[in-house]
């Protein structure tokens, strides 16, 4: 990694703290002024006034807003983000089962998103001007009309009811058992493990999800793919390019596609952002354990630490997506590794 990378990825750090700050103290105080109590939610019904003041003390809840925010900030700053409410359990035990589930999905949907919308953008740029280019316009039309969760119900209803031929609940067949996990990434730690009836049961199990988030991606990466390249089409450089005699093919490879790029690039790091916000209710359709899951259970049952993690969690995905995208620019755009 060059100099000017580090030195972007250090500034992009210095950045993301007071972001996480501000996003931390946000959460941190609006949950708190909502009207339901979580020690009562998560006692039962007869439980005394003395039981539920136990409990508060015992999460500090009792204490003012001020003291709890510096406590659990001093917490958070040795990797203690406390216990679940509702679950009983470490808050970073929670996240670290479900995080690794969620970030195998986006990946899985990122890049089948991907790989749909430049294969679809280049043949929308090879067709451009005749019938095959408005058919695949009309579709990327139709598939950006209809929102991730229908399309997950649409698959279900498809591919696991009407033509049952793929799973669509869970991560993993009930059947196979488990292997002790490496990374908690299923296909790798399958393929580590040489369990390949693992890997075909988690690869399953992640394709119909993976296609409903793919679906929301690949329309918008193939229409501003081709938009690019219909922009640098007509750039001075290609141009002279062809006039050298070679081939369009090799023009539109090496030559125009590597600027027509850089506005796709950007859009799949807004997509794989706004990915993990949709990984919420696809998680729940298809009871996928990834963290879309953990939060709703956390704000069905009001449990406020998990709550604070995941959505912090989610800040720091962004933010380290957004980083990434920086690096990616500058790998493919050489004028931006001068220094100004």
């Amino acid at each position: 990694m060059s100099r000017i990378a580090l030195l972007l990825l250090f500034r992009r750090t210095l950045l993301a703290i007071p972001i996480l700050l501000c996003v931390s103290a946000l959460v941190f105080v609006i949950l708190r002024l909502l009207p339901a109590d979580p020690v009562a939610m998560s006692l039962p019904p007869g439980a005394s006034a003395a039981d539920m003041e136990k409990l508060r003390q015992a999460f500090g809840l009792d204490r003012p807003l001020p003291v709890q925010y510096v406590i659990w900030l001093g917490k958070l700053a040795t990797g203690d983000l406390g216990v679940s409410i509702y679950f009983r359990r470490s808050v970073a035990e929670l996240i670290a089962t479900a995080l690794p589930a969620t970030l195998e999905l986006v990946a899985v949907g990122l890049a089948l998103g991907v790989a749909l919308g430049v294969a679809g953008g280049l043949a929308m740029f090879a067709w451009r001007g005749r019938a095959g280019e408005q058919a695949l316009d009309l579709g990327a039309a139709g598939l950006m009309a209809i929102p991730e969760f229908l399309w997950a119900i649409l698959l279900i209803l498809l591919f696991g009811v009407a033509w049952p031929v793929m799973p669509f609940i869970g991560r993993l067949s009930p059947d196979i058992a488990l292997p002790a996990p490496l990374t908690g990434f299923l296909l790798l730690d399958s393929l580590a493990r040489l369990r390949l009836d693992v890997f075909a049961s988690a690869l399953a199990h992640l394709a119909l999800p993976a296609v409903a988030l793919a679906i929301g991606v690949a329309p918008l990466v193939m229409r501003v793919l081709r938009s690019s390249l219909l922009d640098v089409i007509q750039e001075d450089y290609v141009t002279q390019a062809r006039l050298r005699g070679i081939p369009e093919r090799t023009v539109v490879v090496r030559h125009a596609l590597r600027n027509a790029a850089l506005p796709t690039i950007s859009l799949i790091g807004v997509q794989a952002g706004f990915m993990f916000g949709g990984t919420v209710l696809v998680e729940m359709i298809f009871a996928y354990p990834g963290l879309g899951n953990l939060m709703v259970d956390a704000v069905r049952n009001h449990d406020l630490p998990v709550i604070q993690a995941v959505g912090l969690v989610y800040c720091v995905l962004v933010l380290g997506i957004n980083a990434a995208v920086d690096v990616l620019y500058l790998a493919v755009n050489p004028r931006l590794r001068t220094p100004a």
